[in-house]
């Protein structure tokens, strides 16, 4: 990042909108301590979220260019995948035979994660990408089958493991850091830093996909650490708290 650096724009899902579960009411709420808004707080540059709760790359690209004149801005900061690698579970549970698809096919998902590099690229801003953090896939299958006993069978007649669930969600996480080696674009891994902890567990809600307060923590030091080596000029502080759980 060799520009100075003013706007940043934030694309993503629930992720980067900062939706976390409230595990005693199992409701979802907007954590104003999300990883967004605390890195905000660390760097000079205005970041403007257009992030959007249920987002897929499809409509991830369609947010991009409508704020890409408004904001103009000098990065953007591209978050997707978590949407796109999942499933119509209800839709399985009542036809486990079936062919069943994910939202956004993968080559679909590489292809729109391309056009969107190119349209930041082709409006001067500097595209950055981010990986997936690790699902916990036991979790989310209890999760979205909500103790159903006779979903769950269905379901797993089609899925036949669970942890096929965290097979599938990496191949998505895999080809968003593939895409930035192949256009040399910056990716801040995000996965590998989870994976690095001694139980990544910890950091994800009972849902088992959405990062807690501890992961939207750590995802920021993550981000931060990253500008640190790559654009000092945006840090306004630099001292980083390591987290300790």
């Amino acid at each position: 990042m060799k520009k100075e650096i003013n706007t940043i724009l934030v694309l993503g899902d629930s992720l980067s909108k900062g939706v976390v579960l409230d595990e005693k009411r199992l409701k979802y709420y907007f954590e104003n301590k999300c990883f967004v808004n605390r890195v905000q707080q660390s760097i000079k540059p205005s970041l403007f979220n257009v992030s959007k709760f249920g987002s897929t790359v499809s409509l991830g690209n369609q947010i991009l260019e409508k704020n890409l004149n408004k904001h103009k801005p000098d990065v953007v900061f591209i978050e997707f995948g978590g949407n796109d690698c999942d499933y119509a579970w209800d839709e399985i549970a009542k036809n486990p035979f079936y062919n069943h698809i994910p939202n956004t096919p993968l080559i679909e998902f590489e292809q729109i994660l391309h056009c969107m590099i190119d349209t930041a690229l082709d409006a001067h801003a500097v595209p950055v990408l981010m990986t997936l953090p690790p699902l916990n896939a036991l979790n989310y299958f209890k999760w979205f089958t909500r103790g159903d006993t006779e979903k769950g069978k269905n379901i797993l007649k089609w899925l036949d493991d669970v942890w096929r669930i965290y097979w599938w969600q990496e191949r998505y996480s895999s080809a968003v850091k593939t895409i930035a080696e192949e256009r040399n674009a910056h990716c801040i891994d995000i996965r590998q830093a989870f994976l690095k902890k001694l139980d990544f567990r910890k950091f994800v809600c009972l849902d088992g996909i959405h990062p807690n307060i501890f992961g939207h923590e750590f995802i920021a030091l993550e981000i931060l650490k990253y500008i640190a080596g790559k654009a000092k000029e945006m840090l306004a502080l630099p001292a980083l708290t390591p987290v300790l759980i």
